[in-house]
């Protein structure tokens, strides 16, 4: 992680998550709401599900593939939490990384369990996310002791992002479906993984001057950019929700009356607990 590719990675992942959470979320709202136009398969319990279990699996893949990115390059400790040789810990800042991503990955592997068995309540995955959320902020919530001035100040301006993303996900679990909540959480995953990038740009940048880390007009800088990317995220998922509703519900006028008859009657369950998910 200390390195600019080392906070790109995660950022990437965090923007491809925001994306992707908003048209699923975007479509299901879009489907729920125009029901009475028509219907797809695309709003069926089994097309639901199989997102979910493909979800999943992409995000323990990636899960799995931070972690080993964390202690295998860039001098990584290898899994190696202690040197006895030497008396004291080794790679904790990789080892803090390594953490978060393995929280993410257990939040899949729970989503995965529980779309593909009867397990638990399906509400169950929104509190690992919570849970999962919560975690890496409070791991970097002590990640920054004896660091500078405008280090400290880039790393909590994302805890704003990340425990926001925590009380969101929380809220989810006893407010399953509900759109505006969805959609904060992919504006605030977005900010998350736009900021990495920033926090890369400003702590390692690959071209150009070093940042001065002691100097506040600096910090003043960066709280604006931090108000800049909000208002990003916040468009792009605008954009994204529209561009998604308009195209459902565009499709589902020319979508002639009789398909319905050819869904199965599993699929055209329109009052499941499936429906929400």
């Amino acid at each position: 992680m200390g390195s600019f590719k080392g906070h790109a990675l995660p950022g990437s992942f965090f923007l491809i998550a925001g994306i992707w959470w908003t048209g699923k979320h975007s479509l299901w709202s879009a489907t729920r709401r125009n029901k009475n136009i028509g219907s797809t398969r695309l709003s069926s319990r089994a097309s639901q599900r199989r997102l979910e279990i493909i979800e999943g699996s992409v995000i323990v893949f990636f899960s799995v593939v931070g972690m080993l990115a964390e202690q295998f390059l860039a001098a990584g400790p290898r899994f190696q939490l202690y040197d006895f040789g030497e008396k004291h810990w080794d790679g904790l800042m990789n080892w803090q990384h390594t953490t978060m991503y393995l929280f993410f990955g257990l939040s899949a592997v729970v989503s995965l369990i529980l779309h593909t068995t009867e397990a638990a309540p399906l509400t169950f995955d929104r509190l690992m996310l919570a849970v999962a959320f919560f975690n890496e902020g409070f791991l970097f919530l002590y990640h920054l002791h004896g660091r500078s001035m405008l280090d400290v100040h880039v790393h909590q301006l994302l805890l704003y992002a990340i425990f926001g993303g925590a009380f969101v996900s929380f809220l989810e679990v006893f407010h399953r479906g509900n759109i505006i909540l969805e959609l904060l959480r992919c504006t605030l995953t977005l900010l998350q993984g736009s900021w990495f990038w920033q926090i890369g740009f400003v702590l390692y940048p690959p071209r150009g001057p070093d940042w001065d880390l002691t100097d506040h007009s600096n910090m003043m800088f960066i709280t604006m950019c931090f108000s800049w990317h909000l208002a990003f995220a916040m468009l792009l998922v605008s954009v994204l929700h529209c561009t998604v509703s308009y195209v459902v519900r565009s499709r589902l006028k020319r979508t002639p009356p009789m398909e319905m008859g050819l869904l199965k009657p599993r699929e055209r369950d329109p009052e499941s607990e499936d429906e929400n998910l």
